[in-house]
């Protein structure tokens, strides 16, 4: 069983597939592994009926319990982790593995289907969202000398 014949691309010995590929593969047999850790797949979650949430930190100890027989498409938040554990799984003889290029960013721009969880989200901000507080500005400008 080769589920992977003839979808997405091979880059430096690790199979690729677009998130919409990854989509329609997980709608027959495949499973996602998703290899980010626990404090980054809380708040968007890949909402197929086969996922394994699995940090990479935990990959290496419990490999051996994920199956041969089932295709694997490993993902993360970009598909640079997820990589890694492509190649880790096929240096220890599991074939039927491949990265899903892009990783839940793509997904999510592609609409493909999420569960979100805003109690999850991460705390902290953004750059994008901060603005400076007034009383900031306004001792800056307090400090300012006018120059003529």
């Amino acid at each position: 069983m080769r589920i992977f014949f003839d979808a997405g691309f091979n880059s430096h010995g690790v199979l690729n597939l677009t998130p919409s590929e990854s989509f329609e593969l997980c709608r027959k047999e495949a499973v996602i592994i998703d290899v980010r850790e626990a404090y980054m797949n809380s708040f968007k979650m890949f909402n197929v009926p086969k996922v394994l949430y699995l940090p990479l930190s935990e990959l290496k100890k419990t490999y051996s319990q994920l199956p041969h027989d089932i295709p694997l498409i490993f993902a993360d938040a970009v598909g640079l982790k997820s990589r890694e554990g492509v190649l880790f799984m096929t240096e220890h003889g599991y074939d039927n593995v491949a990265n899903m290029a892009g990783g839940i960013v793509d997904w999510e721009r592609d609409g493909l289907p999420l569960t979100t969880d805003i109690n999850a989200r991460l705390s902290g901000s953004c750059m994008c969202q901060l603005k400076p507080r007034e009383g900031v500005r306004q001792r800056a400008t307090g400090n300012r000398k006018n120059i003529k």
